[in-house]
């Protein structure tokens, strides 16, 4: 879904770019202009007052991309640790560690863009922030899990996460630093979610509870999700959920008398004083 996703919103963008630069041929100003009035609307501007007049981008810009090398880089990345995480943990952490990581990467690029000298003025979109906390998050899952094991029985995938991180790391002094920072925030994201899913919070049921609600919301089939049997009749009951009740055998009201007599009657447990009491009102 999520590979599916940045395409979609990948091939948009280039259909449009494309148009610009028909239009716009032979003024040469098409991707200009396409920067100005398209993808403005799409990627997350560093500016906090250009951010409050578009909020929606600290979503849409974690699914925005319009260079095929970025598109096919962050889609084997995304392909390679989103499988790895899905085969940990099951399917339903993956988007919400990507959104984490997302929203970030939002954060630490609009604080590195105001406080970072040389890096006001920039935009950032792409979805690397995201695959970065999803990578963080594999590497804290199964830190020795390996990679190519027919290269001398695997690379660990920590290394290949610190490579992914210190590529980034290496490069904030290159162009807008606010970018790499950026990612970083992704791969702190990462961190942040394993730390409370250690500590016994887990950020993804929120959303996974809010999505099979909306699933839900117009589903006439959908399933009534009341307390399960158990639940609600031993768990949370006030009293027990039975009451065993010994058959009454003129054999075993034999053995209780026999007890009396030698152990006397104060030798009886409640369920033999019970018993008793029964055969006393059934004439037995």
């Amino acid at each position: 879904m999520l590979i599916f996703a940045n395409l979609v919103v990948f091939v948009i963008l280039l259909f449009m770019k494309v148009i610009y630069n028909f239009l716009y041929r032979e003024q040469g100003q098409g991707d200009a202009l396409f920067m100005e009035r398209v993808m403005t609307w799409f990627a997350l501007p560093g500016d906090v007052g250009k951010l409050a007049t578009r909020p929606w981008t600290i979503i849409v810009a974690m699914f925005s991309e319009i260079s095929l090398l970025q598109i096919i880089a962050n889609t084997l990345w995304l392909w390679a640790f989103g499988y790895l995480l899905q085969d940990l943990t099951g399917n339903r952490k993956l988007i919400p560690v990507f959104l984490y990581g997302g929203l970030g990467g939002a954060i630490a690029f609009v604080a590195a863009s105001n406080l970072v000298p040389g890096a006001a003025g920039g935009a950032f979109w792409g979805a690397s922030a995201g695959v970065m906390a999803i990578a963080v998050v594999v590497t804290m899952v199964a830190p020795g899990f390996r990679i190519f094991p027919m290269l001398n029985g695997g690379i660990p995938i920590w290394i290949l996460t610190g490579i992914y991180i210190l590529i980034d790391v290496v490069s904030i002094p290159m162009g807008n630093p606010a970018i790499p920072i950026a990612h970083l925030g992704g791969a702190l994201a990462g961190l942040l979610f394993m730390l409370l899913l250690r500590a016994g919070y887990d950020g993804s049921d929120w959303m996974n509870n809010f999505y099979d609600w909306f699933n839900n919301l117009f589903n006439p089939d959908k399933p009534v999700r009341n307390k399960g049997f158990r639940e609600t009749l031993f768990y949370k009951a006030d009293g027990e959920p039975f009451k065993r009740t010994p058959n009454v055998t003129q054999r075993r009201v034999d053995a209780i008398l026999d007890k009396i007599n030698q152990e006397g009657y104060h030798s009886l447990s409640a369920e033999e004083k019970e018993l008793l009491k029964r055969a006393s009102e059934e004439g037995l």
